[in-house]
């Protein structure tokens, strides 16, 4: 990444800075590696500046772990924070990131990320008719303006990106539509180049075959916070991870007072993590291969509050229990039933505190008031079993403590929101008091990885850099992947921002260079054909330009593959369909025959599923289905999915109906 502290003129213009090079012929789309929020909010930025675009994705399904982000999507200056009378600015929000970033604030990063926050949340509300109207505030940030929806249902994350991916497969599968194409189970493993620029890539599709697609190459492949082999980035940055100012002695942490002793932080590679398998950090390692940098690797973000399953407390993979839980006024409690750090501080030092306090099993606790703001998501966790309601007392029982004794614990808390004097220096006590008399959804939490800070050198466009500072032709990053932008502690609500923020403003700059590559005239990168006629397509009273060309060798990666791709998006994003049963009507009691990894069915919404060969490709993991293997699952799917799902994906694992009256899981 540039040095820190660089200070860029201007974070906005028009379009990107023109490329330095041109590369030779034609390149027909923008090709997008990765089908997560990032990916989606390049391709549609693409598509709005009259670009056309490929999206490649390995996995079976688009979305990545952009749909499990639980809190919501943080922005300044938003019209939902102004009906709710919330004054807040891109100068807060500034300010906020660049004390949470600590020494490693980029400044023109974290410039573009907050001064564009209210914009791209605009664009999503108005583009993709979201709801965004909930707005909270997460933990070290000094002003609400973490967004949501208000009308209950998915989380955030998966809310945002589903309509995304949906508006983008709209386009995909209209075959009078040829702008953009879908391909899954297509495993990009090489960055094509000429000379220093980078012209397409390579990748393997379902059924081992290489392709090749040219044009401007955004990667938008997340992180590396799942990869625990040998070798991994995660195994390269473990040491250097573990020397990290916030785990050592006499580290300040800004939203703490007093410094602390050394914190006894386990090896990285032995933590759980909140990602899915398919953050290996592949698109980080290819880029590293055409020659990019690197910004911080070694900051990586754990997170306090990994859900523990107590079915099965030690999996390497957790659910999240959402920030926003703490931010309505959740509580964290140790083994005695005490506080034991500023619920609101940021991430790394409400990890910290529960390495150094050392009296787990935490427990995170939310009282009525607390839970009623937030329940949806109390319900979903209750539902997968990683939350439970409690009265005070039976929480206390739990806890292995006296009733009174819990109170003691509240009363002071209580006086220290009505005080606001916490020898925590917790400033924002949300739905205080707690009482014993109260009842109360708790889950036990502990660290997890969940983010990595660290991945490419980029700038505030989106473009790659090399070490020395100077831009990879042809070569872009969004997401995750993109380092530098949090510097050494996230926000919790920026990771969906960044998606928006950097998605947009690669797909911008790819957009321009691939409108550039059109008008220098070029024909086909493996053809050298002739230039051939330039056509600009203008639309009254809109804001973009389409260009379109013809030539020998425009059709190079084209129309013809761009058809041929865009039936691929429909067929590759499931598995081959099984022969189809004739209609049957089962009972409750034949569906729970069915209910092991080997031989499992459920059922939803009176149709009954034998999703056995779905397990290994399901996006939330196969224990998400096996959870309710041989029951009714309609109330939880239902709670994270569109009925249309289904009718999209499901119809090849559809045996037949329920029995009447027999399928309400109780």
């Amino acid at each position: 990444c540039p040095e820190l502290g660089t200070e860029h003129s201007s974070v906005r213009f028009s379009s990107p800075p023109r490329p330095k090079t041109h590369l030779k012929g034609t390149m027909a789309r923008v090709i997008v590696v990765g089908g997560g929020l990032s990916g989606m909010a390049c391709a549609h930025t693409v598509l709005q500046a009259g670009g056309n675009v490929l999206v490649l994705d390995k996995s079976p399904f688009n979305g990545g772990n952009s749909t499990k982000a639980t809190s919501g999507i943080n922005a300044a200056g938003t019209t939902s924070q102004r009906a709710l009378g919330i004054q807040d600015y891109p100068e807060i929000f500034e300010e906020d990131t660049t004390k949470s970033a600590a020494k490693g604030a980029r400044p023109h990063l974290i410039r573009t990320l907050t001064h564009e926050s209210g914009p791209c949340v605009e664009w999503l509300k108005n583009a993709f008719d979201l709801d965004l109207s909930v707005v909270s505030r997460l933990a070290a940030h000094s002003q609400p303006r973490t967004h949501r929806g208000g009308s209950g249902g998915q989380f955030p994350g998966m809310m945002i990106t589903y309509a995304l991916m949906e508006a983008l497969e709209a386009i995909a599968d209209d075959p009078s539509d040829n702008r953009a194409a879908i391909i899954n189970r297509a495993t990009v493993n090489k960055l094509v180049k000429e000379g220093d620029k980078v012209v397409g890539v390579q990748y393997l599709d379902a059924d081992g075959v290489t392709h090749t697609e040219l044009g401007p190459v955004v990667i938008c492949t997340g992180g590396f916070g799942a990869d625990f082999t040998d070798g991994s980035l995660l195994a390269q940055v473990q040491a250097k991870w573990l020397a990290a100012p916030a785990w050592q002695e006499g580290y300040i942490h800004p939203l703490q007072v007093k410094p602390q002793g050394k914190i006894p932080a386990p090896p990285l590679l032995s933590l759980p993590t909140t990602n899915g398998p398919h953050c290996t950090g592949d698109g980080i390692k290819m880029c590293l291969d055409a020659g990019a940098g690197t910004c911080d690797l070694e900051f990586v973000q754990v997170h306090p509050t990994g859900l523990v399953d107590p079915r099965d407390p030690n999996a390497k993979v957790r659910w999240l229990a959402a920030e926003a839980l703490r931010g309505h006024g959740g509580i964290l409690l140790d083994r005695d039933g005490n506080r034991f750090c500023d619920e609101l501080g940021k991430r790394d030092y409400v990890t910290s505190r529960m390495w150094a306090h050392n009296k787990p099993p935490y427990r995170l606790c939310l009282n009525s008031g607390a839970s009623s703001e937030i329940a949806w998501h109390c319900e979903h966790y209750g539902g997968r079993g990683l939350m439970k309601e409690l009265t005070g007392a039976q929480l206390a029982a739990e806890i292995g403590i006296s009733a009174e004794a819990l109170q003691t614990s509240f009363d002071d808390y209580n006086r220290a929101a009505e005080t606001k004097s916490d020898r925590f220096n917790k400033r924002f006590f949300r739905n205080a008091p707690c009482n014993v008399s109260d009842t109360f959804n708790v889950a036990v939490v502990g660290p997890v990885v969940h983010y990595t800070m660290g991945g490419v050198s980029g700038d505030e466009h989106g473009r790659v850099l090399r070490p020395d500072g100077s831009v990879i032709p042809g070569l872009y990053c969004a997401g995750e992947c993109l380092g530098g932008v949090h510097g050494h502690n996230r926000l919790g609500g920026s990771s969906l921002l960044d998606c928006v923020v950097f998605g947009r403003q690669s797909g911008k700059a790819a957009a321009f260079q691939l409108t550039q590559e059109a008008l220098a005239g070029g024909g086909g990168a493996s053809s050298g054909g002739a230039p051939g006629k330039i056509i600009a397509e203008f639309v009254p009273g809109g804001n973009s330009v389409t260009i379109s060309w013809t030539g020998e060798g425009a059709g190079a990666g084209a129309p013809a593959t761009t058809a041929a791709a865009t039936t691929a998006s429909s067929s590759a994003a499931a598995p081959a369909a099984k022969k189809e049963a004739a209609p049957k009507v089962y009972s409750m009691d034949e569906v729970a025959k069915h209910a092991s990894k080997d031989d499992c069915w459920v059922v939803v919404n009176g149709d009954v599923y034998d999703v056995t060969d779905f397990l290994s490709d399901h996006p939330g993991g196969a224990n998400a289905i096996l959870l309710y293997a041989g029951t009714d699952a309609s109330k939880e799917f239902n709670m994270m999915h569109k009925p249309q799902i289904l009718t999209k994906y499901g119809g090849q694992y559809r045996l037949g109906k329920v029995e009447e009256n027999t399928h309400s899981r109780l």
